[in-house]
């Protein structure tokens, strides 16, 4: 099973706008939700008609966004291509849906209706696209430039982050397109964590971060869809590749389902809170320096309570202790805590559960780039979480050091100040 993100050439929301209130509850008039364009119901459609060409893959899921999609594809039994080549059948799809409209106002519906040829063979309707597209040699190609490696080398993501430079910047595209001038020059010039930690401030960060910072005009409102000519996105309305994932249990599968689900009200949430989601660097508190993810207001708290519980203490005494912590917390107390032993953790996350407010010290720093996932993600959203970290981010696993823990326990202390 195979979760596939493709992305709008240029991050274009051609494919609809979002509605709806991102903290509105789920199932009421105001979740949030995508509109679909024409444009974005001729792409679904396509996406819904992989099956008829390979009967080996079973549709999942879909959420189309108004500049990429994700989608769940399960492959039942092999395929007698690469899956490169299935994405790439689908592309050609699409390009040829975009083709035939005129303006974006087209009615593709006619596209969908079998021609006679199509009744009396049983052929989809959509066969000749794809077999002009096999002709050429085009699955060919895909499945030499369409694999995960030159996803990653073609990704906005990646190209940004490997070249570093204001030329990969705009070849990327709305990554970073919108970032001022100064700031660009100062990415080029050292990369854009480096810029960052040299700029000092926080603007500066959430402007270079990533996508969600090119999200930010807007928290509720419709996006507009650009007055485009068909001929701009005609040859590659999709950029190059595709990410995807492989299921590794199918524990995950429900995880992929609500996030690709719960992808609308995200991105409200990012429009409506970008400085709560967006990292933010060189903030210092006391004598230390930090990264940070979340709501910073909470430093400002005139009651914050350091979480100190002992690995020694009992099982009962670690029941009282996450009754008196709990207890603070309801009364206006913003609780601080590297979250270390049994104990500690038990109160952070019986905090976390009731929606108090807390602060976590982490032991892995932040880049441009990151952002908190799942529950950390809603919370930091609604303010009631701020993750902070003094150190470097890194992508390995690492045990804490005994050494980082009472470092950590230090700074909690000293932020309770």
């Amino acid at each position: 099973m195979y979760m596939i993100t493709l992305e709008v050439e240029g991050r274009l929301p051609v494919f609809g706008h979002l509605e709806g209130d991102a903290f509105a509850e789920k199932g009421s008039k105001d979740e949030p939700r995508v509109v679909l364009s024409e444009l974005g119901k001729a792409v679904e459609a396509e996406w819904f008609a992989i099956p008829r060409f390979f009967p080996q893959i079973e549709i999942r899921a879909l959420q189309m966004m108004p500049d990429h999609m994700h989608g769940i594809l399960f492959v039942k039994t092999p395929l007698p291509v690469h899956l490169g080549h299935v994405i790439s059948g689908f592309k050609t799809g699409c390009r040829k849906a975009l083709r035939v409209m005129s303006g974006w106002q087209t009615d593709v519906a006619t596209k969908s209706q079998p021609t006679e040829k199509s009744q009396r063979t049983g052929e989809p309707p959509h066969t000749p696209s794809l077999k002009a597209n096999k002709q050429a040699g085009a699955w060919q190609a895909t499945e030499q430039a369409g694999s995960r490696q030159a996803t990653e080398q073609a990704g906005a993501r990646q190209a940004t982050e490997q070249a570093g430079s204001r030329q990969a910047t705009e070849q990327a595209g709305a990554r970073l397109a919108t970032e001022q001038a100064g700031f660009r020059q100062a990415t080029g010039q050292a990369g854009a964590r480096q810029a960052t930690e040299q700029v000092g401030a926080r603007q500066a960060t959430e402007q270079a971060g990533a996508r969600q910072a090119l999200e930010q005009a807007g928290s509720r409102q419709a996006t507009v869809v650009p007055s485009l000519s068909i001929g701009s996105l005609s040859r590659s309305l999709f950029a190059k590749g595709y990410n995807d994932l492989i299921l590794r249990s199918y524990d995950e599968l429900a995880t992929w389902e609500n996030y690709l689900r719960d992808n609308p009200r995200r991105l409200l949430m990012k429009r409506a809170r970008p400085k709560w989601l967006l990292p933010a660097f060189g903030q210092h508190i006391g004598s230390y320096q930090f990264s940070a993810i979340g709501n910073l207001d909470l430093l400002s708290a005139p009651w914050r309570l350091a979480v100190r519980v002992s690995r020694r203490m009992s099982d009962v005494e670690i029941k009282k202790a996450v009754v008196y912590y709990l207890e603070a917390a309801r009364r206006g107390a913003v609780l601080v805590s590297p979250a270390i032993s049994p104990g500690e953790k038990q109160v952070m996350r019986a905090a976390f559960n009731e929606g108090l407010p807390t602060i976590v010290i982490m032991e892995n720093g932040f880049t441009p780039f990151s952002k908190p996932h799942g529950e950390q993600f809603y919370a930091c959203g609604k303010g009631i979480l701020l993750m902070l970290s003094p150190f470097e981010h890194h992508n390995e696993k690492r045990k804490v050091t005994a050494e980082q823990c009472k470092l950590m326990n230090l700074m909690a202390l000293e932020i309770c100040k």
